[in-house]
């Protein structure tokens, strides 16, 4: 079993920059496939990114290619998601997961361990 811990959000002026981070406990974190998913008021939880368990195999949701990078630290045992050149439709509460499969997915019901998720506001 794995404990998630999300840090990081914050409010951030549109075009400005956050770093969110997923700190996990327990056993064996390398064995895990890792993602982010966000969840703004009224909507349903949506996947943004995923890293395979060496952090070689990424996933993005289309609307954040090119400005969110994930990546992960084995030796940390962290997740980190860059995320660069904010949007107002980014505003959400973000939250990690951890899959015990080993491919990358974009689906909620894949992964097993959810953090309590971290609030990330942008202003226009």
């Amino acid at each position: 079993q794995v404990q998630l811990v999300e840090s990081g959000g914050g409010m951030v002026q549109a075009g400005g920059s956050l770093r969110l981070s997923c700190a996990a406990s327990g056993r064996s974190f390398s064995l895990y496939v890792m993602g982010w998913f966000r969840q703004a008021p009224g909507t349903e939880r949506e996947f943004v990114a995923s890293i395979g368990r060496s952090g070689g195999d990424q996933l993005y949701l289309d609307s954040v290619k090119g400005r969110f990078t994930i990546s992960r630290d084995n030796t940390k045992n962290t997740v980190d998601l860059q995320m660069n050149n904010l949007k107002p439709e980014d505003a959400a509460v973000y939250f990690c997961a951890a899959r015990t499969q080993a491919t990358v997915s974009s689906l909620i019901y894949d992964y097993n361990y959810w953090g309590q998720g971290t609030q990330v506001a942008v202003s226009s």
